[in-house]
């Protein structure tokens, strides 16, 4: 389901009620606690936060005219999704990660590769997401993604 919006307010304005307040808390908390650096826009027909062109000049390396994607945000049928390539690209942060998870939530944590869902709007872990998203600064990041292109 991906958005036609163009900027993430839009895309924060047209989600239905029950979601706009939890999706518009989870980016405060995204922007509050993400290393400078980053930039939000929209990616992939949902709010992202990349690492500009200015920092990093090659781009994402399946279409070098886009920025280095990081995290995502997005609200699907079933869910909202929080997209992390960090987790996905560094076990010892996705360790970190599965075994905090269960101090914050009473819920099973559900996670694919970068995507963990939330079915319900108050199952998500504001703090514990607040505390990922710290972690890796666009500088880290871009060590890790290149040292994975070189594999």
């Amino acid at each position: 389901m991906q958005s036609k919006a163009s900027t993430p307010d839009e895309y924060y304005a047209e989600l239905p009620d029950d979601r706009r307040e939890a999706m518009i808390k989870l980016r405060k908390v995204i922007k509050k606690n993400l290393p400078k650096g980053f930039q939000e826009v929209m990616n992939y027909g949902m709010p992202g936060y990349v690492v500009p062109h200015k920092i990093y000049p090659d781009g994402y390396h399946c279409d070098p005219k886009l920025p280095l994607p990081f995290l995502g945000l997005a609200s699907q049928k079933n869910s909202i999704n929080f997209y992390h390539m960090g987790i996905y690209a560094d076990p010892k942060l996705l360790k970190w990660f599965t075994s905090e998870f269960p101090k914050h939530s009473k819920k099973k944590l559900d996670m694919g590769k970068s995507c963990v869902r939330f079915k319900k709007p108050e199952d998500i872990p504001y703090d514990l997401i607040g505390e990922l998203v710290s972690k890796m600064s666009p500088q880290d990041w871009i060590k890790l993604y290149e040292s994975g292109l070189k594999k």
